[in-house]
């Protein structure tokens, strides 16, 4: 048996014989040479001067790797068979001639990473947040028509069937907040820098860059972040529904639904049996953010479609046919949760292992600190709202009708902006796991233009139409009147909206939760404590200019974090070196190995 082992970066050879004797080894791991099976183990780490190439890296990997095996080829002479030598007693040489023109190797770089004197595409970052937000916009809109559907159903019933649904989805509705949107925004971000990182750490793996075409096959992804989302948000859900379940006297008193009241008793019927659909609810979401994460918005719009259809079917059925009345209006949308969450679970399965074999694999630390910061956020936000609702009733039930009016529409139309900041959050935070802060850049900036053009335009439309659009919830003139002195609440504050969501989504990007969270709590005393005090002198303008505030606030707090110069987002205010490759030069890439170590050992018998 002999054995020859080469090792750096171009090949030293012990004899004349063997530099004569190389041929080329194919760029695959099972591949083998006449003279029995060859083992290809190759270590490498680069240090790549230029920046753009280091963002880049995991697409150049695969193709770093395959110029390196077309120029440094090896090959084991068979010098124990004596076929193998020429006339001249030599060793035979098996070569095959393969190797590429690094012209060639430049234009597949060049496609794969774009042209490096053009720079980033804006083009490309346009048309992937149309492609993420577009879907987001119907699937963030498709719950509250469910809703409104579910609402006139039982309304059909009666009054009191109708308000004691309206106060229990209230209370269902506000827990879910207090929980479901921290869960989501960071399983959003986790779930894509997750990706990132294993695929460039998968690019990197010497097995891997050794089995091109088994790359390509599609297998499931092993991601710690997916397994850790589903199994926090089975808990939180059956958290959820035992506190709904068993809480639900104590949940209407503090909505001030008395025992005595004769919507007690169809209260807490519709909220008990909600409760038993709130685990479905919160691992649909968590998948939602899953998918969010994999930069895929259509599959949870086709699933979350699907699932809210067959509400459609159910709720007449259940309420009419089967005469279960806010019972059956209760069951339908549970059946209609469940179905959801099956579909988005099912289809997640053919893409990622669910669970992981071990339970050390699971990554719980982040998601409870970060989730325990956007907790605060979130009930930060649910008071100053609350508060405001609660200063606009005090008002009389025509001011509080007003509001409600200008309060639903105000929140609809966000859900422009906050679709385009789901999209944004999604691609920042593939982005930024990459190091590749170019694209970040690009991103950032397109999308603050984008929602600052999407709030002008509605502030326009709303300004313009939003008397007529009012007649469409009332024809009480009264109420009528009041709604008219909302247009500029309604209307102005459409940009500052826009960049305020926005702001979010970028700042839950990057993983800045922390900044996130106590700049809201901040926002939040300080428009809590104007809204106290504003309405009793203003009346229902004071309530609106809380609101105006608040928002505002959100929006100058995001602003400042990008003008930081600490901080994850400072390197927006540090340039970037772009890759430039002469095309007249002689290598596409400019490399110093710090260690390149080839190590090619082959047997013969």
């Amino acid at each position: 048996m002999k054995s020859t082992q080469l090792r750096g970066l171009r090949p030293s050879f012990s004899s004349p014989y063997e530099r004569k004797g190389y041929m080329e080894i194919k760029c695959s791991s099972m591949s083998t040479c006449s003279m029995g099976t060859h083992a290809l183990r190759i270590a490498s780490r680069h240090r790549i001067n230029d920046s753009l190439l280091v963002l880049n890296r995991a697409k150049l990997m695969p193709l770093v790797t395959e110029c390196r095996r077309r120029v440094y080829t090896f090959v084991q002479c068979q010098s124990s068979s004596s076929d193998s030598l020429n006339g001249n007693g030599s060793p035979e040489i098996f070569t095959r001639k393969t190797e590429q023109p690094l012209d060639q190797m430049k234009d597949r770089l060049i496609k794969s990473i774009g042209d490096p004197n053009n720079g980033s595409h804006p083009s490309s970052v346009r048309s992937e947040l149309v492609r993420l937000a577009l879907p987001a916009i119907v699937g963030q809109a498709i719950d509250p028509l469910a809703q409104l559907m579910e609402t006139a159903y039982i309304g059909r019933l009666g009054p009191v069937e109708l308000a004691s649904a309206g106060v229990s989805m209230s209370i269902f509705n506000i827990i879910s907040k207090l929980f479901n949107i921290p869960l989501l925004s960071i399983t959003t971000s986790f779930v894509a820098e997750d990706i990132s990182k294993t695929t460039r750490n998968d690019l990197e793996d010497d097995k891997l860059m050794d089995k091109h075409v088994s790359f390509a096959k599609a297998e499931k992804l092993r991601l710690p972040s997916v397994s850790s989302a589903l199994l926090l948000a089975a808990a939180i859900g059956i958290i959820e529904a035992l506190a709904l379940f068993f809480g639900a006297t104590l949940f209407l008193s503090l909505m001030g639904i008395s025992p005595a009241s004769p919507m007690h008793q169809p209260s807490q019927i519709f909220l008990s049996l909600r409760a038993l659909g709130a685990p479905a609810v919160v691992v649909a979401l968590a998948v939602q953010g899953v998918f969010r994460g994999f930069k895929d918005t259509k599959t949870p719009l086709f699933c979350v479609g699907l699932g809210n259809l067959s509400a459609v079917l159910l709720l007449p059925v259940f309420v009419f046919y089967f005469h279960l009345g806010i019972v059956g209006a209760a069951v339908a949308t549970i059946a209609s949760q469940y179905i959801t969450t099956f579909l988005l679970i099912w289809t997640l399965s053919k893409r990622a292992v669910l669970l992981p074999p071990k339970i050390e694999d699971l990554e719980f630390g982040g998601y409870v600190k970060s989730g325990g910061l956007l907790l605060g956020r979130t009930l930060s936000v649910l008071i100053t709202m609350t508060l405001g609702t609660s200063m606009a009733a005090r008002q009389g039930p025509l001011a509080m009708a007003a509001h409600q009016i200008c309060l639903q529409v105000w929140l609809a139309v966000s859900l422009l902006s906050d679709a385009l900041a789901v999209s944004a959050q999604a691609l920042i935070a593939s982005s930024y796991a990459k190091c590749d802060y170019d694209c970040v850049k690009q991103i950032t900036f397109f999308v603050l233009k984008a929602g600052l053009f999407i709030g002008i335009a509605l502030a326009v439309v709303l300004g313009a139409s939003f008397a007529n659009l009012a007649e469409l919830f009332t024809k009480d003139t009264g109420v009528l009147q009041i709604v008219k002195t909302g247009v500029l609440f309604v209307g102005a504050t459409q940009p500052i909206n826009a960049l305020a969501f926005i702001f979010d989504g970028l700042h839950y990007g990057v993983s800045d939760f922390a900044y996130s969270a106590w700049s809201m709590m901040t926002v939040g005393a300080i428009s809590s404590a104007f809204l106290f005090y504003a309405p009793s002198i203003f009346g229902l303008s004071g309530v609106w200019s809380g609101l105006t505030l608040f928002m505002s606030l959100r929006m100058v707090a995001g602003f400042l974090r990008l003008n930081w110069s600490t901080g994850p987002w400072r390197f927006l205010h540090q340039e970037i070196p772009k890759l430039k490759v002469p095309y007249g030069s002689g290598s596409p890439l400019s490399l110093e190995e710090d260690e390149v170590e080839y190590d090619y050992a082959s047997t013969t018998e």
